[in-house]
């Protein structure tokens, strides 16, 4: 088990572009799974004391995933996932926008690619997302990093929690 794990968080404004990459302490196919699955993604995904709750998720080139990050006072925060390429177990993209409950996008959104490796039992995983508009990205940065740091942490402790099963 690798104890000096990897995490960059990077910030491009000049690009409009973030690019993060995590190493975590499990093999490629649960790390993969915690990504691409609705039961796993909804433990991790909403930084705490938000929890996430997914109302249908399709992972297929052209499906979509629509959630809710959810207040503990109950506000819901919707979004909206379009996957447009995978790659099983190495890679997927999607195009990712705020939306109302009804399915609704608040334009303009973000591209995202996440790129999935593996060596000795640790996985590390890059997503770049490209944000369309820069005032976007400036807008939403102070809570998205903090919350992605956040999610992040999350999953470590949730794989190391499945990979002792």
């Amino acid at each position: 088990m690798k104890s000096n794990l990897e995490f960059d968080f990077t910030i491009d404004k000049t690009k409009k572009t973030v690019f993060i990459t995590r190493d975590f302490n499990a093999e490629l196919s649960l790390v993969w799974d915690a990504f691409t699955k609705q039961e796993l993604l909804d433990q991790w995904l909403a930084p705490k004391p938000w929890s996430s709750k997914t109302k249908y998720m399709d992972f297929k080139v052209g499906g979509k995933r629509f959630y809710a990050m959810v207040s503990p006072e109950g506000q819901e925060r919707w979004v909206i996932q379009e996957y447009t390429s995978i790659t099983p177990k190495t890679n997927f993209k999607m195009y990712n926008a705020f939306a109302d409950k009804d399915e609704n996008p608040e334009l303009p959104g973000s591209e995202w690619d996440h790129t999935f490796s593996e060596q000795n039992g640790t996985t590390k995983v890059s997503i770049t997302i490209y944000n369309e508009s820069l005032e976007r990205l400036e807008r939403i940065l102070d809570g998205f990093t903090q919350g992605m740091k956040m999610s992040l942490s999350n999953l470590e402790n949730l794989l190391a929690t499945l990979s002792k099963k």
